[in-house]
Parts: C-alpha cells; sequence; structure tokens
C-alpha cells in the first residue's frame, strides 16, 4: 500500500531529514574518531567522504523512497515486483529496530544528565574523591548508566515522548517538531561555540581540528572516516527511503541532499569546536576518549572548569536531548511506516506495535550496562551487541545491495527521472552520482565491511 503522507513544506522537509540524520553520531562519536585519527587529518578526509560518497547514496535512497511511495520495504517491491531486492529494505528496518534497543537508552541517559546539571546534583563532590577530576565524572557516570531504575525511568521517558510525537503522524508530529526542534539545536551550538572560543587555548584546539598533517592519512583514517560518513548521515537503515517518501514530486532530491548533508557536517564541525578548544585549555588532550566517555566525563569536566558550570552542561545535555530525540523519532518511523502500510494500520496502533516491545527490550539493554553486564553474546552485553551488529553488518550490507541494485538492476532511468523531477528540472551532476553509485560505491561499502569484520 502506498504511502499518503507529505511533507507540508520545503523548511520542514529539511528541517525533519536534518533532524534524521544528526543524531548521537555528529555529537559524540565524530569528536572521538577525529581525536583518534589525527584531528584535522580526519576532518578532512570525512568532509571529502560526505561529498563524494555519502550524497550519492543518499540520493538513492531518496529515490527509492519517493519513486515506490511506501515504507522501506514496499518501495522495493513497488519499483521490481517478484525480485529479491526488497530484502535491502528489509535489512533496514531490522537494523532500524535493533537500534532503537539502545539508541533509546542513550537518549534516556541524556535526559537524565540534562536533570542532573539542572539541579547541580552532577557537579556534587563525592566523598574521597578530588573535586572537579576526570574520576569524581567517571563515578558520576558508572551511577547515573550502571544504575538500576533511573536510567529504565529515563529510558521509558524517551519512549513515552516520541510515541506521542510518532502518534500525530508526519506533519502534525514529525514535521511540527522537527521545525522547533532543529533550530533550537542550532541555536544552542552557536552559544556553546562562541563561548568556547574565549578559553584561553581556542586557538591551539582549532589548529589541532582545522590544520592537517597530510602525513597522518592513512587507509585506516579513510575507512573510519568513510564509515562515520555513512553513519552520520543515517545511510543504511532505512530512515532516508523511508522519508523520500513523504517527499513531494517538486522535490529537488540533489539540494536537498547537498542541504542536509552540509547543515549534518556543520552540526560535526561545530562540535569539533567546542570539544577541542576545551580539551586543549583545560590540559585533557592526553586522553583518549571513546563515545560514551567523552560525552559523560569530558564534557563535564571541561564544565566543570568554566565559570557557572551548570548553565552549559545544561544547554549541552539539552542540545544532545534534541539530537537523540529528533534521531529516535526518525529511526522508528521505519518501522511505523512498515507496519502502517504492509498491514494498513492506522498511525496510533502502528506506534503503539513498534515502542510498546521497546519498553521491554530497551529495559534488558539498559540493565546490561549494570547488573546484567555478565549476560554476552560473544563478548558482548545485549547493548553493545546491538550497536556492533548493526554498525559492522547490517548498515553497510544494506547499503551495498542499495548501490548494487541502483547501478546494475533498478529500472531504467529511475535514477535520472527522480534527479531531473522527471525531465522538468537539468541535472548535471546525474550522470556522476549514476557513475559513483554503479562503480565506486559498492567497492568502497564492501571494503568498508570486510574491514569492520576484522577490526
Amino acid at each position: 500500500m502506498a504511502t499518503t503522507s507529505e511533507f507540508s513544506s520545503k523548511i520542514g522537509l529539511i528541517a525533519a531529514t536534518v533532524g534524521s540524520a544528526v543524531g548521537l553520531g555528529n555529537v559524540w562519536r565524530f569528536p572521538a574518531e577525529t581525536q583518534a585519527h589525527g584531528g584535522a587529518a580526519f576532518l578532512l578526509v570525512y568532509v571529502i567522504c560526505v561529498l563524494l560518497f555519502g550524497i550519492p547514496v543518499m540520493l538513492g535512497e531518496f529515490s527509492i523512497g519517493r519513486a515506490g511511495k511506501s515504507d522501506a520495504i514496499d518501495s522495493y517491491k513497488k519499483l521490481s515486483p517478484g525480485k529479491p531486492w526488497w530484502i535491502s529494505g528489509f535489512l533496514g528496518i531490522v537494523c532500524s529496530y535493533l537500534i532503537l534497543t539502545f539508541y533509546m537508552v542513550v537518549s534516556g541517559w541524556t535526559l537524565e544528565y540534562l536533570y542532573q546539571s539542572l539541579s547541580g546534583e552532577l557537579f556534587a563532590p563525592i566523598p574521597g574523591v578530588e573535586e572537579g577530576s576526570n574520576l569524581q565524572f567517571a563515578d558520576r557516570m558508572q551511577e547515573y548508566v550502571g544504575g538500576v531504575w533511573p536510567p529504565m525511568i529515563w529510558t521509558w521517558i524517551t519512549i513515552a515522548v516520541c510515541g506521542g510525537v510518532l502518534c500525530m503522524g508526519v506533519q502534525k508530529g514529525i514535521e511540527r517538531a522537527s521545525n522547533i526542534l532543529m533550530p533550537l539545536l542550532f541555536v544552542i551550538l552557536i552559544i556553546l561555540c562562541i563561548n568556547a572560543m574565549s578559553l584561553p587555548k581556542a586557538a591551539e584546539g582549532l589548529e589541532y581540528f582545522f590544520n592537517p598533517n597530510f602525513s597522518k592519512i592513512t587507509p585506516k583514517v579513510c575507512i573510519s572516516a568513510l564509515g562515520q560518513a555513512f553513519f552520520s548521515l543515517s545511510l543504511g537503515m532505512g530512515t532516508l527511503i523511508t522519508y523520500g517518501s513523504y517527499f513531494r514530486k517538486d522535490t529537488n532530491l540533489t539540494r536537498t541532499a547537498f542541504t542536509v548533508s552540509l547543515l549534518d557536517m556543520a552540526v560535526a564541525i561545530l562540535v569539533g569546536m567546542i570539544i577541542f578548544p576545551g580539551v586543549m585549555s583545560f590540559g585533557l588532550e592526553g586522553e583518549s576518549f571513546d563515545g560514551s566517555a567523552l560525552v559523560f566525563v569530558t564534557f563535564p569536566e571541561i564544565f566543570n572548569n568554566m565559570w557557572c558550570p551548570q548553565l552549559w552542561s545544561s544547554l549541552f545535555f539539552i542540545l544532545l536531548a534534541v539530537a537523540a530525540l529528533t534521531s529516535s523519532i526518525s529511526i522508528a518511523e521505519v518501522s511505523i511506516a512498515y507496519f502502517s502500510s504492509h498491514f494498513n494500520l492506522k498511525r496510533v496502533p502502528a506506534t503503539c506495535v513498534v515502542l510498546v516491545p521497546l519498553v521491554l527490550l530497551s529495559s534488558l539493554s539498559s540493565l546490561s550496562n549494570g547488573v546484567l553486564s555478565d549476560w554476552t553474546i560473544f563478548g558482548y552485553t545485549i547493548f553493545g551487541a546491538c550497536d556492533a551488529v548493526t554498525a559492522n553488518i547490517i548498515m553497510p550490507l544494506g547499503a551495498l545491495i542499495m548501490a548494487i541494485y541502483l547501478g546494475w538492476f533498478a529500472p531504467k532511468n529511475l535514477m535520472k527521472d527522480q534527479l531531473t523531477n522527471g525531465g522538468t528540472i537539468r541535472n548535471p551532476l546525474a550522470g556522476t552520482v549514476m557513475f559513483l553509485l554503479k562503480w565506486v560505491t559498492p567497492i568502497l561499502i564492501l571494503v568498508i565491511f570486510i574491514a569492520s569484520l576484522f577490526t
């Protein structure tokens, strides 16, 4: 069954699609990857990967969604009936749902940290621990993340908020929320960035972030940057196919893809302009941080060294909560769209079918960071297994199948018609996009896929 929902305005379309791309990957994964892979060298390769490879894949997903006018599975079935290419859409739905099981948990953490920042408890001294030290915030992280009831309750609150937005539909729910939340996100980013520029060693942080040492560009850096580009743009998980089905016929897909990608990169770069001046100014450059430690230990440590730490911490976790919420909504929409169109369910029942089981599944994922940490799958906790399987296997495999389909087996002129709106607009990049999808993108995705299995 084809979808009849559409975004009502160009601004709403851009806001919702940017919201689907901008998420926790931009705020914690990007700076952690940048720090681990040479600073500006990684940033340079990342920007190139987004422009040359991320945008073509995004255009491919947009094209399938708008041409099929249905969910991630039925769009393929409509375009190529009787053929097995719908498996790519199926993988996208499975991937998005597995991501939800831990993404809702992390979103709950951001709400808990926001509450603790506003109350001042985050910065309260801990007996026997040096005040303002890395250890203080590491202990706080263990308390807030590894507990039993508080993390689960905040996760349930996140699920409820997402459910409320999703039940209102595409225009009144997703689009309206995005129109409010995305401008708020950019305003907070700019405020935090301006404050970071006033720090004592801001210039050193910016030099590390923007002045590349080309000798640090290695194959490993290139693979990591390409993986970050796919992750930060939400490729290979069905979200952009689903949102593409809500695009109007006159939507310029190429302009939309460039706008979304550039805004997505802008968020990542602004976050880097916040974190690295702080890292340099407060002597944290020797630390090696992963995503969770960066957000919940390093950032609070930086804010604690500023005037009015509660203010900056609260603004940051509002920013993070907004990014997490918009991404959670888009990821959940993939499954909701499938149940709505494939089983002809109305909006509210479809939303309940998708989100109600998450109360249990996300609770188990949350507990796997604490009391259920001994429950492992091939050495991974439930939380870690869902993350690893989606990022390292399902996402690249689904994107690989999609690229092969569009490059070699899709209906003739499908991409050309979508990129030119049926010949009504001129698109000089259409040939380049098709060349990349046919010859370059599948090889690069395959390289990432194989490399990820051995790292």
